[in-house]
Parts: structure tokens; sequence; C-alpha cells
């Protein structure tokens, strides 16, 4: 009998001792499962801002974009007017350069001069000339 209560005995402090195993591994997975949820909430908290984030920096890129647009078009439409300015200046520059140039007052003087201012010049220049 000795034997039976020693084995008895054993058993009992096997009992206890998985009793005691379990209860401290039911209060390890309760930690566990509480840390578990915090995470889970900060990580919610986190995606949140994460979306919040994602959201406001498409609202800031739209933002910018069509400001960019903006100046792109003031630009082009400055330097369409600069453009324009300067085929004027240009053409003015050939046109005076034509009129100046003797090749141009020899097409352009007969235009320009009446027939009467040519029959004028011939009279004033005609008593100049003494005869012998």
């Amino acid at each position: 009998m000795d034997a039976n209560a020693a084995i008895l005995e054993r058993l009992e402090r096997v009992v206890q001792s998985l009793q005691d195993n379990s209860i401290k591994m039911g209060q390890l997975l309760a930690v566990h499962q509480e840390k578990l949820d915090k995470q889970e909430k900060v990580d919610d908290i986190l995606f949140t801002k994460i979306d919040h984030i994602h959201k406001d920096l498409h609202e800031k890129t739209d933002e910018i974009k069509k400001g960019c647009e903006r100046d792109i078009m003031m630009v082009d439409g400055r330097l369409r007017t600069l453009e324009r300015k300067l085929w004027s200046i240009a053409g003015g520059l050939v046109v005076v350069s034509i009129i100046f140039s003797s090749g141009g007052q020899r097409i352009l003087g007969p235009l320009l001069t009446s027939p009467t201012a040519a029959g004028t010049i011939g009279t004033v220049n005609a008593p100049m000339h003494e005869p012998n």
C-alpha cells in the first residue's frame, strides 16, 4: 500500500502541477490577448491616420498641379505675346531696311513720287542749266 500511496501522492502532485501550469497559461494567454487587442486598436488608429495623410497628399498634389498648370499657361501666354512683338519688330526692321536700301529706293521712289512732283522737280532743275 505504501507504493500505491506514493503513486497516488505523486499523481496528485502532477495533477496539481498541471492545474497550476494551466492557470499560468490562462493568465499568459489573457495578457497576450490584451496586448493583441491594444495593438489592433493602435493599428486601426495608424491606418486611419495613414488614410487621412494619403487623402491630404492627393488634395495638395492636385492643388500644386493646378497651380503649375495655371503658371505654365500664364508663361505660355506671355511667350506668345513676346513672340508676336518680336515678329512685328522683325517685320518693321525688314520694311525699314528695304525703304532705306538703294534697291528699295529705286523700287519705291517712283511709287512714292507723284507725276506732278516729278515735273516740278524737272522745271526747278531746268533754270539752273544756263545755255552757252
